[in-house]
C-alpha cells in the first residue's frame, strides 16, 4: 500500500481520531495499521494526530479496501447476492449486436464444455474510457455456482480473459468483456464506488493527489466511472501491467 493512500486525522483523543478514520475508510480496525503522529502528554486526553494505512495482502479482510477482494475460498462462498435480486435482469437477446450475440454465445458454450448450467444475460455496458473500446456486460445466474469464481475470482477472472479473445478473434477487433457471476462483481463494484468517494474526500481535504492500490482494467474502469462527473476532483491511471493503478487528482 502506498503511502499517499494513507489517512492522516486528527481528534480530541487517540480514540476519537482512530474511530473517524476507520468511519472514512469504512473498514475495521483489524484491517488497518494505526501510526499515532501526534498526542497529548498522557497519550489519551487531548487532541490526537493519527495516521491509519489499509494493510497490505490482508487475507482475512471482508472489505479489503473497500474493494472487498477475499483471499480464502470459504469467504468467495458467501459473496453471491439472492437470486430475486436478478429476477428483473434482462439482456439484449437479438443478434442485431454482433458484440453482443458473439459474447453470448461464446460464454454459453464455454459453460457447457464446464457441464455447468446456468442462465446467461449479455447487454452492452458504458464505453471504458480509459482502454476507449466497447463493453459488453455478461451476468451468470444459477444456483451453485462457486466453482465459478475460485480463489480470489482466479477462475472467473480467467473465464473472462478466454471469453475476451474468443470474441475479440471473432469480431476482428479488440473488446472489453465484463463477466459477473450471480452478483460477485455487484457486490465487488458497491465497495469500489465507496472506496472512490472515501479517497476522493481525503483528496479534497487534504489537497494532495491519492493513489489507490494497483486494481484490474474493470476495477479501475469503476473509480473512473464513480468520480468521472466529480466537481472537485479527476482521475488517471498510472503505472504498467498489473502494477497500474488509479490516482485521484483535486480539481
Amino acid at each position: 500500500m502506498d503511502d499517499e493512500t494513507a489517512i492522516e486525522v486528527t481528534g480530541e483523543s487517540i480514540e476519537d481520531a482512530v474511530a473517524e478514520g476507520l468511519d472514512r475508510l469504512g473498514v475495521s480496525r483489524s484491517e488497518v495499521d494505526i501510526e499515532v503522529l501526534e498526542e497529548d502528554s498522557d497519550g489519551l486526553e487531548g487532541p490526537a494526530v493519527v495516521r491509519l494505512s489499509l494493510k497490505a495482502g490482508n487475507s482475512s479482510s471482508e472489505r479489503r479496501a473497500e474493494a472487498g477482494w477475499g483471499d480464502d475460498e470459504e469467504e468467495d462462498e458467501d459473496v453471491f447476492l439472492p437470486a430475486e435480486h436478478f429476477a428483473e435482469l434482462k439482456g439484449d437477446d437479438s443478434d442485431d449486436n454482433p458484440m453482443v450475440a458473439i459474447a453470448r454465445t461464446t460464454v454459453k458454450t464455454l459453460l457447457e464444455m464446464m457441464n455447468i448450467s446456468a442462465r446467461v444475460v449479455t447487454r452492452m455496458g458504458e464505453p471504458d474510457e480509459e482502454q476507449r473500446l466497447p463493453v459488453v456486460l455478461v451476468d451468470i445466474l444459477g444456483n451453485d455456482l462457486s466453482i465459478l469464481l475460485g480463489r480470489r475470482a482466479e477462475t472467473l477472472n480467467a473465464l473472462q480473459f478466454i471469453t475476451r479473445l474468443i470474441v475479440g478473434k471473432e469480431l476482428g477487433k479488440s473488446i472489453s468483456i465484463n463477466i459477473d457471476v450471480q452478483g460477485y462483481r455487484a457486490r465487488q463494484e458497491i465497495r469500489l464506488r465507496q472506496l472512490a468517494r472515501n479517497i476522493a474526500r481525503q483528496a479534497i481535504e487534504t489537497g494532495r493527489t491519492q493513489s489507490l492500490e494497483p486494481m484490474a482494467p474493470n476495477e479501475r474502469r469503476i473509480i473512473h466511472l464513480e468520480l468521472r462527473d466529480h466537481a472537485e476532483v479527476f482521475t488517471e491511471s498510472v503505472g504498467e501491467g498489473n502494477r497500474r493503478k488509479v490516482t485521484i487528482v483535486p480539481k
